[in-house]
C-alpha cells in the first residue's frame, strides 16, 4: 500500500526511509484503533489492534532502518522507497 513517495508530495523529511515512515503514520492514524478508541498510534501498535497493512509497513520500516546500518547494503542501496 503505497500512498505517496517523498518526491511526489515534497515531504520536509528527506531521510532515506521518509516515505515508509509517512505511510506508516497515515495508516496508523486512519485505523479504527486511533479513530474510534482514541488511542495513540504507539498504544495501538503495542496492543496489536492495527490492520495487517500497518503491520507490514512497520516491518518494511524496520527493514529500511536496519539496511542503513548494514555495511554490505551501503553499496547496494537501502530498502524502501
Amino acid at each position: 500500500m503505497v500512498v505517496f513517495g517523498p518526491d511526489e508530495v515534497g515531504l520536509v523529511d528527506t531521510s532515506p526511509c521518509a516515505g515508509i515512515r509517512a505511510d506508516l503514520k497515515l495508516c496508523l492514524l486512519n485505523s479504527d484503533c486511533c479513530k474510534e478508541h482514541k488511542k495513540t498510534p504507539r498504544e495501538c501498535l503495542k496492543d496489536g489492534l492495527v490492520p495487517n497493512e500497518c503491520l507490514q509497513l512497520r516491518q518494511s520500516f524496520f527493514e529500511c532502518k536496519r539496511s542503513l546500518l548494514d555495511n554490505r547494503r551501503r553499496f547496494r542501496g537501502h530498502k524502501g522507497y
